[in-house]
């Protein structure tokens, strides 16, 4: 039976013009977890407080089975791997210097490691900081974190504004750390089609609220697409229908499977389709 490397339980961070709503949330070992949501839907602020970086207002998070907020939890900081969105080095740093860096600060420190994963994403040792594209950014803050024998990784974008050869080399990594034994992955990301690629499940915050967690194979599973007209529509058990979109000469419909008439003519949906048309259940 699978253990949970993270487990999430009610919650809760208020800010004076946003809310993170009672939020429960579990991550298998072995497993990736996309976190998708538009943005301020709370993804940033998930995972801040996962690594007790922000101070919450209720609930509990549980990492490796210890309360984040345990003196235990910090020995066990060294096992979780962390890349942000943005990225804090000094711009006059080197590759090589923040290995020195990064060796002063982590007991778990492998230099050898990291002078691999270097050499792989082809990173310039002596290249400061600020003469780094988007992509060698966050090369280097993946290559970090993959050096100090992590178990977690918490990704927070990482993936975002990288052209698609970068993208599709650093998913190979993230799915690679995942199948090790007794490893985990919660990657956020706005790229829906990367979530559906590696992804073992999706967590949909929507407006500071979990809007769904479900295993991605059930979920493209479960959903479809229908197109036909108002007035079909308006024949299909409203329950089946989790968001549509009008338009001129007809209706498309996010529905359930399981509801739908054998007749029905129903489309696959891939996991964009899903977070869109999920996005829009409301206004049904």
């Amino acid at each position: 039976m699978e253990s949970n490397i993270v487990e999430i339980r009610g919650l809760t961070k208020r800010y004076h013009d946003f809310t993170l709503h009672d939020l429960d949330l579990d991550l298998p070992a072995g497993c990736v977890l996309g976190l998708v949501g538009e943005n301020g839907a709370g993804k940033s602020t998930t995972i801040r407080l996962i690594m007790d970086a922000l101070e919450r207002d209720g609930g509990t998070v549980k990492v490796f089975g210890v309360d984040n907020q345990s003196k235990a939890f910090h020995s066990l900081k060294e096992d979780v791997g962390v890349v942000l969105d943005e990225t804090f080095v000094p711009e006059v740093i080197t590759a090589k210097q923040l290995g020195k860096i990064m060796a002063g600060t982590y007991k778990q420190w492998d230099q050898g490691a990291y002078e691999g994963w270097l050499e792989r994403f082809k990173l310039p040792g002596n290249k400061k900081f600020k003469e780094y594209s988007r992509g060698m950014t966050m090369k280097l803050a993946i290559a970090a974190a993959l050096s100090h024998h992590a178990k977690l990784l918490l990704l927070d974008e990482a993936t975002g504004g990288l052209d698609p050869m970068v993208r599709e080399e650093l998913l190979e990594v993230f799915a690679d750390f995942a199948a090790q034994d007794g490893h985990a992955v919660l990657l956020s990301s706005h790229i829906v089609s990367d979530l559906e690629r590696i992804c073992d499940y999706i967590a949909f915050l929507h407006r500071g609220r979990l809007k769904l967690l479900e295993e991605k194979d059930v979920l493209l599973d479960r959903y479809g697409i229908l197109k036909c007209t108002k007035e079909q529509l308006a024949n299909v058990p409203q329950d089946a229908v989790h968001g549509k979109r009008v338009g001129t000469y007809g209706v498309e419909a996010l529905v359930d499977r399981a509801f739908m008439p054998r007749d029905a003519v129903v489309d696959r949906a891939n996991l964009e389709d899903i977070i869109l048309y999920l996005s829009k259940e409301d206004e049904k």
